[in-house]
C-alpha cells in the first residue's frame, strides 16, 4: 500500500470523528501531554483506532489524538509521539505529520523534553529551538520520494520559522519569564547520554533529546511552518553528572506545562 494510500485512510478516520479544520498541529512530548486538557470541544481517538498509526509506548505519552479549539483556533494535537528507539523506523515517527498537513494544518508547534548542556540553562526552561543537529544518524526521507508530498532534496537552512520564533520571545517576555534559543541535538536513544557525548552535544548545541527531528524533517518537506520548544528537564554537566531517569524528566516536565501553555496560547493569538 503506497504512503499517500495510507495517508488517506487516516484522515477519512479522523474525519469521521470529527469535522473541524484545523491549520496547527501541536506535538506534545514527554510529561507535556497534560496540555491536551486546555483543547475545548475534545475528540480524543487514541491511536490504535486510526490506521497505521502506531502505539506510543514512551513515559508520559498517552497516546492520543485530540482534536477540538484551543485560543479560538481549531486545532490538532499528538498527546505523545513515536520514536526511532521505540523500534519504529524514521518514516513511521514522521507519518502523523503528513496526516496532519492533510486534514489542513500549515503551522506545527513541536515540544520535547530535552537534558540542557548550556551553562545558563536550568529545569523547568524553556527553549525555542534555533536550529538543530541530526545525531540519530536516519532521515524519514531516505527511499522512494512522493512528490505529490514534497521534493526530493527539502531545503533545511532554516527548519524552524524565524517569525515564530520572534513571536515566541514577545510572548514569554510579556509574560515574564525567559525564552532561550538554542540547538537541539537530536539522539537516538533510550539511554541517557555519557559523559563523553554529553561533552560532544555541548560542542553541538544548547540541548539533546531524542525526538523532534524526524518530524521537522517531515514538516519542512511538506511545507509546515515549525516552532520547536524544549522543556529543560534536566541540566547535564559532564564534570558533575547525576543519574537521570525518565519519571524525574517527566515530573520535571510537568512542573513547567503552565509556561508551555502561556507560549502556545501567546503564539495562537497572535495569528
Amino acid at each position: 500500500m503506497s504512503l499517500t494510500t495510507q495517508i488517506a485512510e487516516s484522515v477519512a478516520l479522523i474525519q469521521s470523528r470529527w469535522s473541524g479544520a484545523p491549520k496547527v498541529g501541536i506535538i506534545l512530548g514527554s510529561g507535556l501531554g497534560s496540555l491536551a486538557d486546555e483543547i475545548a470541544e475534545r475528540v480524543a481517538i487514541p491511536y490504535a483506532e486510526i490506521p497505521h498509526f502506531v502505539q506510543s509506548t514512551a513515559i508520559g505519552h498517552a497516546g492520543r489524538l485530540c482534536c477540538g479549539t484551543l485560543a479560538g483556533h481549531e486545532v490538532v494535537a499528538m498527546q505523545g509521539r513515536f520514536h526511532l528507539y521505540e523500534g519504529h523506523p524514521p518514516q513511521r515517527a514522521a507519518y502523523p505529520i503528513y496526516v496532519m498537513q492533510k486534514l489542513g494544518v500549515e503551522m506545527l508547534i513541536v515540544s520535547n523534553a530535552a537534558g540542557g548542556v548550556n551553562p545558563q540553562y536550568a529545569v523547568g526552561d524553556l527553549m525555542a529551538i534555533d536550529d538543530h543537529v541530526n545525531l540519530m544518524f536516519q532521515n524519514p526521507l531516505v527511499g522512494v520520494n512522493d512528490e505529490s508530498l514534497g521534493p526530493r532534496f527539502p531545503d533545511m537552512s532554516a527548519p524552524y520559522d524565524r517569525q515564530l520564533l520572534a513571536t515566541a520571545e514577545v510572548v514569554a517576555r510579556e509574560a515574564g519569564f525567559r525564552l532561550h534559543r538554542g540547538v537541539y541535538v537530536g539522539m537516538l536513544g533510550p539511554t541517557y547520554e555519557t559523559r563523553g557525548e554529553y561533552r560532544l552535544v555541548r560542542r553541538l548545541g544548547d540541548a539533546a533529546g531524542m525526538s523532534t527531528v524526524p518530524e521537522v524533517i517531515a514538516a519542512r518537506h511538506c511545507g509546515l511552518r515549525v516552532l520547536g520548544v524544549s522543556t529543560i528537564t534536566n541540566v547535564c554537566s559532564p564534570d558533575q553528572l547525576g543519574e537521570t531517569s525518565g519519571e524525574a524528566v517527566v515530573h520535571a516536565a510537568d512542573a513547567a506545562a503552565g509556561k508551555l501553555l502561556t507560549l502556545v496560547n501567546g503564539i495562537l493569538n497572535s495569528l
